[in-house]
């Protein structure tokens, strides 16, 4: 028996479930320092990339504002941007791509938010995917992730996510499985159908989430944004602000935290989430989210079955417009993050690195930062969870793919007429120099 936070309303008192706890709590030192004071952020943009900027002039670096009068220092450093030990080369350009697939014979899948698909040839063409589902685009919906099925090598199913119009003025993300079938340099789609739907469907354009992925035993994981609506992630009735996990044909799992408690429910994980986009297993088989906070606050955490992540009732940013949200601290019933940013580095992918390209990276997350026009390398040791260097990129960073070898292929967000290019990194060739 575990016990975790009440779903349905602020709890004192933390709920049960039933059955095993398939993951090892990693235990954070921070939960013991949240006292201490520790050294500044390096400056970094405050405004989180998926959000409009903050109402209220920028707190200074290693403090966030709460209210007028009170300031709340950081409780970890920031390491300083360092030098690069990777050279650059730019592979393509694509109009606002949002994530990219490698498939098993060397091609790319590339989503672009206006309802587009392509597929790339290394070294040569790069070809239209047509079938796609139609998508509501505007703010920050539209065409999203993209998932190749474990068996896609055989089976050649495809997994998109993107925003879908409702009644009205409202609108949800969808995820669509379909049949991929090439074509000279492109292909089309078959036999596409709808296996999950954001619930409710509400207003706004903003926090869809929609971050797919598999796991080596092939469910389906799904973050699901709150729609910028703060309480449906602690409405259990709904699946916004929520990790889920379902089966690769969209049915529900048997042995999920909550299964048998409706439809809806049954298909949750872990709950309490505001806007998650970096999703990545690690070696172990754990599952990490990182995800934006509002006005600061900017969270990695580790995914627990069945847990509750506090979101909107705490959280280590505050509110846009000033109002104080109380901090993770304040009511140890939410699971707080293992490590968080202040200023915000707007995370909007991530992977764990594995391969010979950069080996001082062996098991590192490696997260592409939005505002933070950066790559943010954090080492994961034990009870240790610290960010070990932030890399300089010079545009926001949308995605990140990485390749059986250890190449580590990276795509630049578009805003306006800057960024849209599909980037290698490569190790330099200096010899004095460290990768890493």
């Amino acid at each position: 028996m575990c016990n975790r936070a009440s779903p349905l309303q602020k709890p004192r008192a933390r709920f049960s479930f039933d059955g095993p706890h398939p993951r090892t709590r990693i235990p954070v030192t921070r939960r013991l320092l949240a006292a201490a004071l520790c050294a500044a952020f390096a400056a970094c943009a405050e405004t989180s990339a998926e959000d409009p900027a903050p109402t209220a002039a920028a707190s200074a670096p290693g403090m966030r504002s709460t209210n007028a009068t009170a300031l709340k220092l950081a409780t970890h450093a920031t390491p300083k941007p360092m030098p690069a030990p990777f050279d650059v080369t730019e592979i393509a350009q694509f109009k606002e791509p949002w994530a990219m697939a490698l498939t098993h014979d060397g091609y790319l899948f590339v989503t672009e938010k206006a309802g587009t698909l392509k597929r790339l040839q290394f070294g040569g063409a790069v070809g239209d995917v047509t079938g796609v589902p139609a998508v509501d685009y505007g703010g920050q919906g539209g065409l999203g992730d993209i998932a190749l099925h474990p068996g896609f090598a055989e089976n050649g199913w495809i997994y998109l996510s993107y925003a879908e119009k409702g009644e009205g003025d409202t609108r949800g993300a969808a995820i669509a499985r379909a049949r991929f079938v090439p074509e000279g340099d492109g292909g089309r789609l078959e036999d596409l159908k709808v296996i999950w739907r954001q619930s409710p469907k509400v207003t706004g354009r903003g926090h869809f989430g929609h971050r797919i992925r598999f796991d080596a035993l092939g469910k389906l994981w799904i973050g699901s944004g709150e729609r910028e609506h703060f309480d449906p992630a602690q409405d259990m009735s709904g699946n916004l602000g929520k990790v889920l996990r379902l089966n690769d044909d969209g049915t529900t799992p048997a042995d999920n935290p909550f299964a048998g408690r409706g439809d809806v429910e049954s298909t949750i994980w872990s709950l309490g989430h505001r806007n998650p986009l970096g999703f990545a297993f690690d070696p172990q088989g754990r599952l990490w989210v990182c995800e934006m906070g509002p006005r600061g606050g900017d969270e990695l955490n580790l995914i627990e079955r069945g847990t509750n992540y506090g979101y909107p009732i705490v959280s280590n940013g505050d509110h846009y417009d000033g109002r104080d949200i109380p901090d993770h601290d304040k009511d140890p019933a939410f699971d707080p993050p293992e490590l968080w940013w202040t200023p915000v580095i707007s995370p909007g992918d991530m992977v764990f690195y594995r391969g010979e390209a950069f080996p001082n990276w062996e098991g590192d997350a490696i997260i592409a930062a939005l505002s933070g026009k950066a790559l943010v390398r954090v080492e994961i040791d034990g009870a240790t969870v610290r960010e070990a260097a932030r890399y300089d990129m010079g545009e926001r960073i949308r995605a990140l793919e990485l390749a059986e070898d250890g190449t580590l292929y990276l795509l630049e967000d578009m805003k306006g007429d800057a960024g849209g290019r599909l980037l290698r990194l490569d190790p330099k060739v200096t010899p004095s120099m460290e990768n890493g």
